[in-house]
C-alpha cells in the first residue's frame, strides 16, 4: 500500500516570507521524517505529497495514493484545516483523520461548544462576540472571564492577558484579538480547576480512550503557544489521578463521539469552580512529534509507544475506508 504524506514544513513557508506568528502550526522536518520511518516499519511504502499547493500540483499531474497521511493544517482562514481533506473527497482519496466538517467545526471552539453542549458535554457559560459593540453582552457572565481567538490552534492569542477580571479589561483584550487576528473572539467564564488533555482512537463505536495527562504550567501561566514551544521546563505533565481519570476519559469520549472525530485526536479539558470537568476544545488534527507533541506524550505516559499509536491510527483509517491490503 502507497501512502501519500500531506503535510505543512515550517521552514516551506519561512523561506517564502512567512511569519513565525503564522507558521506556528506548522510541522519541523523531524516531524515528517518519523512519520515516514514508522509507516516504513509498519509495512508501507511512502511519499511525500507536502502542503496543499503540492497537492495541488501533484493531482494534476495523476499522482494518486491508496491512503493519504494528513497532518497539513492550512494557511488562512477558518476552514484551513479542511482543505486538504475536502479535496481529496473530491478526487475519491481515502485519508487518515476526520474529514472537512469535523475539521471546520473542531477549529470554531464556539461551533465545537454548541456540538458538544447539545450531546450533554459540560462547558463553561460564554458567547461569541464577533465586534467592539457586542463587548456589553459579556456583561451577564460572571467574572473572571477567559477570551481567545474563536479559530486558532496551538495556543495561539492566549496570553497572561487572557484571563478577565473586569469589563475595561475585556474591552481592552477583546479590541486588540479582534483586530490581531480578524476574527471574532470566545468569552467564556474562567474554569479555575485543573487542566487535562485526553486521548481517543478510532471512529464511533471503535472509539476508546488511549490515557491523558493533566498539564500543570509553572506560576499558573496559561498554555499558551509560547508555552507550549518552549515546554521543557515551563510544564509538568502527571497521569491524571485515579479520582479524576473516570470522569475526564468519559468527558473526552462523549466529547470526540459528538463532534464526530475519526482515527486519532486530543480533547481539552479543565475543572470548573465546582470541580466538574468541562470540555474546552478538540483536536481532531493533534501534533504527532513523537517528542514534543501531546498525543504521543501521553500516549507514551501511558504504556503506548509511537509505533503503537501510529499503527492504531492506520488500523482505524483503513477499517474506516475499507481498504483492502491485499
Amino acid at each position: 500500500m502507497k501512502i501519500g504524506l500531506t503535510y505543512d514544513l515550517r521552514s516551506w513557508y519561512l523561506e517564502r516570507g512567512y511569519t513565525m506568528d503564522e507558521t506556528a502550526e506548522f510541522d519541523k522536518e523531524e516531524t515528517v521524517l518519523s512519520l515516514e520511518n514508522v509507516l516504513k516499519t509498519l509495512g508501507y511504502q511512502t511519499e511525500r505529497i507536502g502542503n496543499i499547493f503540492e497537492l495541488v500540483e501533484k493531482l494534476s499531474h495523476g499522482q494518486r495514493w491508496d491512503l493519504v497521511f494528513n497532518i497539513a493544517e492550512g494557511l488562512y482562514g477558518d476552514g484551513r484545516e479542511s482543505v486538504v481533506p475536502a479535496l481529496l473527497d473530491q478526487y475519491r482519496i481515502p485519508y487518515v483523520f476526520s474529514g472537512p466538517v469535523v475539521m471546520g467545526i473542531s477549529l470554531n471552539k464556539f461551533y465545537a461548544r454548541l456540538v458538544t453542549a447539545a450531546a450533554g458535554v459540560p462547558v463553561s457559560p460564554g458567547m461569541i462576540i464577533s465586534s467592539e459593540d457586542e463587548v456589553i453582552n459579556a456583561s451577564k457572565l460572571t467574572f473572571p472571564l477567559f477570551v481567545k481567538p474563536v479559530a486558532e490552534g496551538t495556543g495561539k492569542g492566549i496570553t497572561e492577558k487572557s484571563v478577565i477580571a473586569d469589563m475595561d479589561g475585556l474591552h481592552r483584550q477583546c479590541h486588540y484579538l479582534l483586530h490581531e487576528y480578524n476574527q471574532p473572539v470566545l468569552v467564556e467564564e474562567f474554569l479555575p480547576g485543573r487542566e487535562f488533555t485526553v486521548g481517543v482512537t478510532g471512529s464511533n463505536g471503535d472509539a476508546r480512550v488511549i490515557g491523558g495527562m493533566e498539564v500543570v504550567c509553572k506560576d499558573n501561566m496559561p498554555y499558551s503557544k509560547d508555552v507550549k514551544e518552549n515546554y521543557q521546563g515551563i510544564v509538568d505533565y502527571k497521569i491524571i489521578d485515579t479520582e479524576l481519570r473516570d470522569e475526564c476519559y468519559r468527558v473526552a469520549l462523549e466529547a470526540w463521539k459528538a463532534l464526530g472525530g475519526v482515527d486519532a485526536g486530543r480533547i481539552d479539558l479543565r475543572a470548573n469552580r465546582d470541580g466538574q470537568i468541562c470540555f474546552i476544545e478538540a483536536n481532531p488534527l493533534a501534533g504527532l512529534n513523537p517528542v514534543h507533541s501531546d498525543l504521543p506524550i501521553l500516549a507514551r505516559m501511558n504504556g503506548m509507544g509511537f509505533e503503537e499509536l501510529m499503527e492504531a491510527i492506520i488500523s482505524s483509517a483503513i477499517k474506516r475506508n475499507q481498504i483492502s491490503e491485499q
